[in-house]
């Protein structure tokens, strides 16, 4: 399929999407109005998300399910604007939010936004998944649970390595893994390479570009330096976008070289299409720890609604069955791999060309490099010079 073919469908999908986003945002305006409909909640569900899980071939077969079900999917590009939606309301529109896994436990727990799972009903569903998210020596990966360990705050399903993306006709593997996210620094790279404006992303990518790892309250020295690095980024790159399949689009027409902040979730796609020069890259070392490449997964927790849907946890438990978890691994607008790809009758599912989409043959090592998506502390000040530089170079 022509990848413009296809990004111009996903648009049209977001748009409509979007739509429904407004309906719900103007709902979330109206709490009183929510809670007269309180009695209707038995067949209502609301859940804010990554793309992906707002896809209809995800939703479709949970709406087949549930006859007369009000099913609908918001979708955010970064996970703090995600919660300050439940922050500033909207607590009592949402039933499940599936963000990055750091927040759940790190911010999301502790302001009581959301609610502990039936640990009875889902342990056994975590107990199946990848080694990584759970195995007899370490248990359920922390991040799934409260600080105190008592409580399960979420569900783990799609993950990758998210660092950049290149055209390996333009650039070979293993300089980019060799000289990873700095390598946009280079001179040479002036007007080579799109930015995926993913904020969130950025930011910490931006921090690794620098030198030093975002996990920590920086020195001066450091936030001039991450200055710097924003600025020069914002001002080399050839194109400024939101849309990875637009970039993507340009790295395969030849029109840049490689993509700032990108992974398997952003070009899975793409891969899948048959373009495997579309291919993501996770450095061999950095500052986090010894290491330059970052990974994440998704937790996907009840919200903490006063009239909490009681379908939230059913939905939970949907998504974690054979054909679904690889419905969701092969949503419409972003291929990744799912924690539940242990259980042979999971693999089974997908084809060599699907595997191939997100980078199977490597993605045991990529996620193995790299560090855990944690929530940075002075992300507020990194993130006002990030958008200054953002800013300048739109102005």
């Amino acid at each position: 399929m022509n990848p413009l073919h296809r990004s111009l469908n996903r648009r049209d999908f977001l748009r409509l999407t979007g739509s429904a986003a407004l309906g719900l945002a103007a709902t979330s305006l109206a709490p009183n109005r929510l809670f007269a409909q309180s009695s209707s909640r038995a067949k209502e569900l609301n859940i804010l998300c990554w793309e992906g899980y707002n896809s209809d071939n995800v939703l479709n077969p949970f709406r087949a399910l549930h006859k007369g079900i009000s099913l609908k999917a918001e979708s955010g590009t970064d996970d703090p604007s995600m919660i300050n939606k439940l922050r500033a309301g909207e607590i009592k529109v949402w039933d499940l939010i599936n963000l990055n896994q750091c927040w759940a436990r790190q911010q999301m727990w502790g302001e009581k936004l959301i609610k502990p799972l039936n640990r009875k009903r889902f342990e056994p569903y975590i107990e199946k998944m990848m080694p990584m998210f759970c195995n007899k020596q370490t248990g359920i990966n922390p991040f799934a649970l409260s600080p105190d360990g008592k409580e399960l705050i979420g569900m783990m399903q799609r993950f990758g390595p998210m660092n950049f993306v290149i055209n390996t006709k333009k650039i070979s593997i293993k300089t980019a893994e060799d000289e990873g996210l700095p390598m946009f620094l280079d001179p040479k790279m002036k007007g080579k390479y799109g930015l995926l404006a993913w904020d969130n992303w950025n930011v910490l990518h931006m921090c690794v570009t620098a030198g030093f790892t975002p996990y920590k309250v920086h020195t001066p020295e450091e936030v001039e330096a991450f200055r710097k690095t924003a600025r020069t980024l914002f001002s080399n790159a050839a194109m400024i976008s939101g849309d990875p399949a637009q970039l993507n689009q340009a790295l395969i027409n030849g029109e840049i070289d490689a993509i700032y902040s990108g992974g398997t979730y952003t070009c899975s796609v793409a891969r899948y299409e048959g373009f495997n020069e579309v291919y993501h890259i996770s450095p061999r070392k950095g500052p986090v720890n010894g290491k330059g490449s970052l990974q994440w997964f998704e937790v996907t927790s009840v919200v903490n609604n006063p009239d909490v849907s009681p379908l939230a946890e059913d939905f939970l438990e949907y998504v974690q069955q054979p054909d679904i978890c690889h419905t969701v691994a092969m949503a419409a607008a972003s291929h990744n791999p799912v924690t539940q790809m242990s259980q042979p009758e999971v693999f089974s599912k997908f084809t060599k060309q699907e595997l191939n989409c997100f980078q199977w043959e490597t993605l045991e090592e990529d996620m193995t490099r790299s560090a855990d998506y944690e929530v940075i502390p002075d992300n507020d000040l990194l993130t006002s010079i990030y958008l200054e530089a953002k800013r300048s170079r739109e102005a």
